[in-house]
């Protein structure tokens, strides 16, 4: 079929494009010239795959609804099942939701029975919860990173977090599928992408980068498929996805959420984090996720903006002006909510070859923490070191290595171990331009509470020729990467159908507060958009109509 569709464009040097939702078009082959309008392709509505009434909810609605008796957790649970298996592995086809816990509905009774008995557990009991397929849980379901070497990596253990969910009354819905091996095994990956998930879906555009590595996280609460979900992020894992898929996401100060029970990339960096609709439903999946009494949820404030100065990291807004307008309009809510803005044109890391060692450090601790997590897993896992697995993969290049390498993985693996004096010097040199002479010297010198910045580009097209081909960057979320700090992104609005993010940073231990920012904006914007299932935005009957209608007739 493709050798026939290429040899009838090579004749048809008329022949108008209309993106991949107009195929059918395209194949009708040769039609004369009209000035006629074109009309869109017959697609599906949008609303054949919105959420029920009571699937559209956040999770604080929904934990209200449970504690009013309005709904039980059972029937919840139900309803979300039913919608993964009509939204994510049937009608658009999301392949967010990696496995689901077959103990979940059985969970739900119980958690039934002892609301019954005036017994609930905390916050979240009753709410059906989805973790990323890099974080255990101890039901009876795999814990993969969507690799095959890991198809029957059954530890029967609750990571801290997810006991800590589960401990606040969280059903563990299932796992969701990611970039595998949360994006560290290539160069030249697609984000998305695993072994045993296949590639997900944005459900705001079908054909459009979900991001890595929380892919199936994010494109999971977009879709409405769970009550809350949880993400893990070492460099922009949780914000990316998060921001392309239009949701809230959150990566907390690292350290806050133990790293135990996580596979792992790099000790210094990586956290795990909710992945929500609202703010608020963030910040209840945290106080159960991490290691503290705070309560996020308490300490949110709708006019936590007033008599706050907030910087405006310009250096970070990126060249789109489509983005540039959303962030500008964002900003003017900001002010009418009292913030005053204190503009950043310029930051320089003032390091040599950053980004080399900001790769090696995470390569040093790849293979350290991984060869350490491979060790401690179950007999049925048979590789047992980086090493191993890299054989595993090539000896699997059919299924493994066939849409990009695991050049990552070799690098990492010619690694020494983390006496290396090189590894020692870059890590602290990288940590100290991100934090101490980074986010916290811009925030001593212009005198800010925070800042703020796009949360990234526009999500492009995804790739499976060239992997992931982005955008000229926007966004600061390397720097709370490296620097282990608070990080929020919040729905900004969306650029022709495509969602787009408002990031709130802060310093360590700056969780709650930025956390309030990012409530504040949220309470006063109200920008986060429905997916509209979208095979390609050229669906759109605007954006259809401009790419096909001639106003000129043919001569």
């Amino acid at each position: 079929m493709f050798s026939n569709l290429f040899r009838m464009n090579l004749l048809c040097v008329k022949l108008p494009y209309a993106g991949v939702a107009a195929l059918s078009f395209l194949m009708a082959g040769c039609q004369p010239s009209t000035t006629a309008p074109i009309e869109p392709p017959q697609i599906a509505a949008s609303q054949d795959f919105a959420p029920s009434p009571l699937l559209s909810k956040s999770l604080p609605e929904l934990r209200d609804m449970l504690a009013s008796g309005e709904v039980t957790s059972e029937a919840l649970t139900r309803a979300y099942i039913s919608r993964i298996n009509a939204v994510d592995r049937a009608g658009p086809r999301l392949q967010a939701v990696l496995a689901l816990n077959p103990d979940a509905l059985e969970h739900a009774k119980t958690l039934d029975a002892k609301r019954e008995k005036g017994e609930p557990l905390g916050p979240l009991h009753g709410l059906p919860i989805v973790l990323k397929d890099n974080i255990e849980s101890a039901d009876t379901l795999a814990t993969t990173a969507g690799a095959l070497a890991l198809k029957d990596n059954i530890t029967g253990r609750d990571a801290p977090l997810t006991a800590g969910l589960r401990n606040s009354g969280a059903v563990i819905l299932g796992k969701t599928n990611l970039s595998q091996w949360a994006n560290f095994r290539s160069n030249n990956s697609n984000s998305g992408w695993s072994a045993l998930g296949g590639q997900t879906r944005n459900p705001h555009s079908l054909d459009r980068n979900p991001c890595g590595s929380s892919s199936g996280s994010g494109s999971a609460m977009a879709a409405s498929l769970a009550a809350g979900a949880v993400g893990t992020e070492t460099n922009g894992s949780i914000i990316c996805p998060s921001n392309v898929n239009g949701v809230v996401g959150f990566k907390p100060t690292v350290g806050l959420v133990s790293q135990e029970g996580i596979i792992p990339i790099s000790a210094t960096q990586d956290t795990a984090g909710p992945m929500t609709k609202t703010v608020r439903g963030a910040a209840l999946m945290l106080a159960a996720m991490d290691n503290t009494d705070v309560d996020y949820a308490a300490n949110l404030d709708a006019n936590s903006l007033a008599g706050t100065r907030i910087g405006v990291a310009r250096f970070a807004q990126g060249s789109s002006h489509h983005i540039q307008e959303r962030f500008n309009s964002a900003l003017e809510v900001l002010k009418a909510q009292g913030a005053e803005l204190i503009e950043i044109e310029e930051f320089d890391r003032g390091v040599d070859d950053y980004g080399t060692k900001s790769l090696a450090v995470l390569e040093y601790e790849f293979k350290d923490g991984l060869n350490t997590y491979l060790a401690g897993t179950p007999e049925t896992v048979k590789t047992r070191t980086l090493k191993q697995l890299i054989a595993f993969n090539a000896e699997n290049a059919d299924i493994e290595l066939a849409l990009f390498d695991q050049s990552i993985f070799e690098s990492s693996e010619a690694r020494g171990p983390l006496t290396d004096q090189n590894y020692i010097d870059a890590r602290d040199e990288i940590v100290r331009a991100a934090g101490k002479d980074g986010i916290d010297r811009l925030m001593t010198q212009y005198n800010v509470d925070g800042l703020v910045s796009p949360s990234g580009p526009l999500a492009p097209r995804f790739d499976p020729v060239n992997g992931d081909v982005w955008p000229s960057w926007a966004g600061a979320g390397s720097l709370a990467a490296v620097a282990g700090y608070p990080h929020l992104t919040v729905p900004m609005g969306t650029v022709r159908n495509i969602p787009i993010g408002l990031s709130f940073i802060g310093s360590a231990g700056g969780d709650a507060k930025v956390l309030s920012y990012g409530y504040a904006y949220e309470q006063a914007s109200q920008r986060r958009a429905e997916p509209k299932y979208l095979r390609t935005v050229e669906d759109d009957p605007k954006i259809y109509k401009a790419l096909s209608n001639k106003l000129n007739p043919e001569p």
